[in-house]
């Protein structure tokens, strides 16, 4: 089944701002909340549908991928590590909880009289991540009309090996901490004129973690992460395109402390073919012919990205004459379906004569063949090429 627009799931016009965008997610997020429609399997699916929505359209890059490549452009992809990636019901609740967090700061707690709906749901020891890496991935056209696996080294953090990534010396160098008492959290309750508003904060003492150091580890100084090298092999799909990005879940920079890891982002960099023009999933080859090729006919070859073809030239083929090798283009990413290959008849006319070839040419250029008689296809040359070009 082919997934619905994500503008039509929120119900917004693709020029909505951010603040519209939220606004329809959090109508939605309300209406179709699994404790407002227990056991409803359609309603945790528009819920779900709905958050997936706001996470794309909510962040400017992935909504500006969207926008230029639709669901392929942001969809997950397979590969080492995983491409992309999709909401579990935690990420959906966190982003849930987070828009209702801003209006009325902190964590969102609960409210008596809120329409019943239910926002008890507690955050728990932080969990912390590791930051994402971005590297550029150059491609030729054959790669990307075919796809192609690369292993490219990465400077990163990883977890630091004498510690397993803790940050303390050995298992009795750490405690609880007292403030939060393990738990890596802070509750307030405060009184507002809507009744009692509780709010949940990360423990500012142990940073949300739960835990104090009491003797770090003499490697990585209690960071828990060191700097190293990794090699990373990526299944790159068929048919992406310059500036695209695809996301390699947890190959990032490994957390401080334990965690998770962040997400290595990969920029696709198309490298320029020394004959081939990409345009969209089409390629353009401007084909030069000498006058007698054009005049008599004659086989030539071209390149395509998989190397050179033949083709047969007519006789009398005019310069501006297009030539159209159906499925010789490229693929669409993640989709069915290849561009073609045109051709540009171009009609190479010598700068510089010899006497003879004078000669030759002038005893030529009376006879009534040589005359120009454009054809009403001929005179419209111009304006198909204009339309191209558009």
């Amino acid at each position: 089944m082919s997934k619905r627009d994500y503008y039509e799931i929120l119900g917004v016009s693709k020029g909505a701002s951010q603040e519209e965008i939220k606004k329809a997610y959090r109508q939605q997020a309300i209406k179709y909340h699994p404790d407002k429609n227990p056991g409803d399997k359609d309603a945790e699916s528009k819920f779900k549908e709905a958050a997936e929505a706001y996470e794309i359209l909510s962040n400017a890059d992935k909504r500006a991928r969207y926008d230029r490549y639709g669901h392929a452009g942001v969809g997950s992809a397979s590969g080492a590590g995983g491409y992309g990636g999709g909401m579990t019901m935690e990420d959906i609740f966190e982003n849930f909880g987070d828009i209702f967090g801003s209006a009325f700061g902190g964590s969102f707690g609960g409210f008596s009289g809120f329409g019943g709906f239910s926002g008890s749901r507690q955050r728990g020891r932080r969990v912390n991540k590791g930051s994402n890496l971005r590297v550029k991935v150059s491609l030729s056209l054959k790669d990307i009309a075919h796809g192609v696996n690369k292993k490219i080294k990465v400077n990163k953090y990883i977890a630091c090996d004498a510690c397993g990534g803790n940050g303390a010396k050995d298992s009795s160098s750490h405690s609880d901490c007292s403030t939060c008492h393990g738990t890596g959290q802070v509750t307030r309750v405060t009184s507002t004129f809507l009744g009692q508003m509780q709010t949940t904060q990360a423990c500012h003492v142990c940073g949300g973690e739960g835990k104090i150091i009491t003797n770090k580890c003499t490697k990585c100084h209690g960071e828990g992460i060191v700097k190293d090298s990794e090699v990373i092999s990526l299944d790159i799909p068929a048919g992406v395109a310059e500036g695209m990005q695809l996301s390699v879940s947890g190959r990032g920079n490994a957390a401080r402390r334990g965690g998770v890891n962040g997400d290595l982002i990969v920029v696709i960099h198309e490298e320029r073919h020394p004959d081939l023009i990409r345009d969209g999933n089409d390629l353009i080859y401007g084909l030069y012919l000498n006058f007698a090729q054009a005049a008599l006919g004659a086989p030539v070859e071209i390149p395509t990205v998989d190397g050179k073809v033949k083709i047969k030239i007519d006789a009398g083929t005019q310069p501006g004459k297009i030539l159209r090798l159906r499925g010789k283009g490229l693929p669409e990413v993640n989709g069915y379906g290849k561009g073609d290959l045109l051709v540009n008849i171009n009609v190479w006319v010598p700068k510089n004569l010899s006497k003879e070839e004078q000669k030759l040419v002038e005893q030529f250029s009376n006879s009534e063949n040589f005359k120009p008689q454009p054809t009403a296809e001929d005179k419209n040359i111009f304006e198909k090429m204009k339309n191209f070009f558009e």
